[in-house]
């Protein structure tokens, strides 16, 4: 390592003057029409397209500092004729410790095409799947079998073997919905026993209203719920019916009694927000939790398979974090379309209409150049992506999902300006940074 690479080292990733990932589209084109997908959404206005020669070039400037490469993002890669071509040329500009990798529905993973992507130089495939029997498949990856996944399993173990590369890692992704949910350890166990060293499993993003259903996760926060809990505890000890406490906000006659519940109830607002919590009470009194429970009880069982098995196994939060993280502008991330348009992270990729916060929430991309007229290196360091990225990084915003006041003007409008805090980034209402979502990173 040199004097200047060792600096470099020092330096956070989002504030060095290069990314360390790249997440690029290789195809907006898919094979299936999967019923959680953004393309299946009403009003989806995502054009077909594949990812050409000349946008892929003009990133070579970032690939001798970069520590990922992603070819995958609203299509299926493997429909990009010109994939291997991509991960070759990464291959022979990026550093040895860099990785490159995609995810697929793995429908056209033949024998020979693994073949030819292992001898291309990928690193990491991650093929979906959502269930352990054939019909839960079949419902929610529309057009695909769970022969299909195990056809492309033992391409991609048999290309791994042939090529001598014990370095590729082969993985699922699992998209965690309430009709699958029980099915979870039944299906890391079954690609486990197929060569799957790793596993990400992420809740379901609903872009139709008629999916907000299928969410296995609550809005109230990880800290919210404790806290909560710790209250209730000490409600019921001294006989305080908090959830009479909206029957008697607004009533001037209270009793005694009725006004001890109040003020029982204020000191528990009180608290919240002296640590900096969002709390949304109406919420938290109606909470199901018999589904919390559910949830926390499928993740103990993956997270005994995955010792068992030796599988390297992601899980989304239960419950969000009340305390932000987003992984994508702290790892040093940007996001190309196939257009080469040049992007901030999964969340302002591409416009989409999102239910993921229990209400209808439009979403539009954040665009800060485009390949075609500027390069990678150049739009990095530009002094917009620069601002946005150290804003993020201060983490001064509301948690939009949890708020009692939410869906407001500030997030509902169709062209986002600013939110309650007067950040210019909309990521108050972002989930992936409260742990719910997740992907190849």
């Amino acid at each position: 390592m040199t004097p200047n690479s060792r600096e470099a080292a020092t330096i956070a990733p989002p504030l060095r003057d290069y990314p360390a990932k790249l997440f690029v589209e290789t195809t907006t084109r898919c094979n299936l029409g999967c019923v959680m997908c953004m393309k299946q959404a009403p009003g989806c206005g995502i054009t077909d397209g594949d990812l050409q020669p000349a946008p892929f070039a003009a990133l070579e400037p970032a690939f001798p500092r970069l520590e990922a490469l992603v070819l995958n993002g609203i299509g299926e890669p493997l429909l990009n004729p010109r994939l291997e071509q991509f991960i070759a040329r990464a291959r022979r500009l990026m550093p040895a410790e860099g990785w490159i990798g995609f995810q697929s529905n793995g429908l056209l993973m033949t024998n020979i095409r693994a073949l030819s992507l292992v001898d291309a130089g990928v690193d990491r495939v991650c093929l979906s799947m959502d269930g352990a029997s054939p019909d839960t498949f079949r419902a929610i990856r529309e057009g695909g079998k769970l022969n299909d996944l195990e056809w492309a399993l033992s391409a991609l173990t048999a290309a791994k073997a042939g090529c001598g590369r014990h370095d590729l890692q082969i993985g699922v992704e699992f998209v965690l919905m309430r009709d699958n949910l029980r099915e979870l350890p039944a299906a890391l166990r079954w690609a486990a026993a197929r060569g799957v060293t790793f596993a990400l499993v992420s809740h379901v993003l609903p872009y139709d209203e008629s999916h907000a259903d299928q969410c296995a996760y609550d809005l109230c926060t990880d800290e919210a719920l404790s806290l909560f809990h710790v209250w209730q505890d000490k409600a019921e000890l001294a006989g305080v019916e908090i959830r009479r406490y909206f029957e008697l906000l607004f009533r001037f006659d209270r009793n005694p009694e009725e006004q001890r519940i109040v003020n029982f109830v204020e000191a528990i607002r009180a608290d919240a927000h002296h640590r900096g919590i969002t709390l949304d009470l109406k919420r938290l009194f109606a909470l199901d939790y018999g589904r919390l429970a559910e949830v926390a009880e499928v993740f103990e069982e993956a997270r005994e398979v995955a010792r068992e098995t030796g599988l390297d196994l992601r899980l989304p939060e239960a419950a969000p974090r009340e305390r932000k993280r987003c992984d994508f502008v702290e790892q040093g991330g940007a996001f190309v379309s196939r257009d080469g348009g040049v992007h901030p992270c999964y969340y302002l990729w591409h416009s989409c209409r999102s239910y993921a916060n229990g209400w209808l929430h439009p979403v539009k991309p954040r665009l800060f150049g485009n390949l075609a007229g500027r390069g990678i290196l150049d739009i990095w360091n530009g002094p917009e992506f620069r601002a946005y990225r150290e804003n993020v990084l201060r983490y001064d915003y509301p948690y939009c999902p949890g708020c009692s006041f939410a869906p407001c003007d500030y997030v509902q409008a169709e062209t986002f300006e600013q939110d309650c805090y007067v950040n210019a980034e909309p990521c108050g209402s972002c989930l992936w940074s409260a742990g719910m979502f997740q992907c190849l990173s």
